[in-house]
């Protein structure tokens, strides 16, 4: 009888190991790397994707699907790769999403606040909420700086050129920034924070790729001489303006 049972125990642990084996084989496997993104909303995507692919084993599916229901848009996901190696079996995921830079106040003709946003390195704007899942996961620490603008120039990809601007700047310059002004006439004002100390910079609305080069090269130089320039008027390119303050 004991013969019996220990002969009935290896076959069926033997039938138990080559279902499993069978199982792993056929199991598919996935990777992702999140890069900037804020890991637990990508997560759910990654998911989202996966069991789109497992339909049909199909890559075009799953660009369908990201096209179609708007989830780079939904993710904030600024670019991605997704690549299936059928030998392993191995699905691999990359993302990586904008870096924020600051928070928007978008206002109507009347002043009145029209709604807020988030401005992302690559020139879009996002809902308020990116900055509330990246700070969530530690991917922002600092304080944002604010940027206003009339509803009625967001129609002129003002804010991208504005971006466009800061992105060329060193981060030693842009830390200092702490509020951008356009007015409805399109007319730049950066207020810098020098030493806890306010800075405004009026640069018009002309010429501003030259201008903020200027800006960069006194706000340097006045910090090595530990002074502050409470006001630097820019509007002319040629006539710049500088009015002191007090001692960093």
């Amino acid at each position: 009888m004991k013969i019996v049972l220990s002969f009935i125990f290896i076959f069926s642990a033997s039938n138990s190991f080559g279902a499993s084996k069978k199982y792993f084989e056929n199991k598919l496997h996935y990777r992702t790397v999140f890069g900037q993104c804020p890991g637990k909303a990508v997560g759910r995507l990654t998911l989202t994707l996966i069991k789109e692919f497992e339909k049909n084993k199909s890559l075009l599916d799953i660009k369908k699907k990201i096209v179609r229901d708007k989830l780079e848009e939904k993710y904030y996901l600024s670019s991605y790769k997704i690549k299936y190696n059928p030998l392993d079996k191995m699905l691999k995921f990359g993302f990586d999403c904008p870096k924020p830079l600051m928070k928007v106040q978008i206002y109507k003709k009347d002043g009145e606040e029209y709604y807020t946003a988030i401005l992302v390195d690559n020139g879009k704007l996002f809902d308020p909420t990116y900055e509330v899942l990246m700070r969530a996961e530690k991917k922002i620490t600092k304080s944002l700086p604010h940027m206003a603008i009339p509803a009625d120039l967001l129609s002129t990809n003002i804010h991208r050129k504005i971006t466009s601007l800061l992105n060329e700047l060193g981060d030693n310059f842009v830390n200092k920034v702490s509020e951008v002004i356009i007015n409805e006439n399109k007319e730049l004002t950066i207020i810098m924070s020098v030493g806890r100390k306010p800075s405004s910079a009026f640069l018009g609305k002309e010429e501003w790729d030259e201008k903020i080069v200027k800006l960069e090269e006194i706000i340097t130089y006045m910090s090595k001489k530990k002074t502050i320039p409470a006001i630097i008027n820019l509007t002319n390119a040629k006539k710049i303006v500088v009015k002191f303050s007090d001692k960093i």
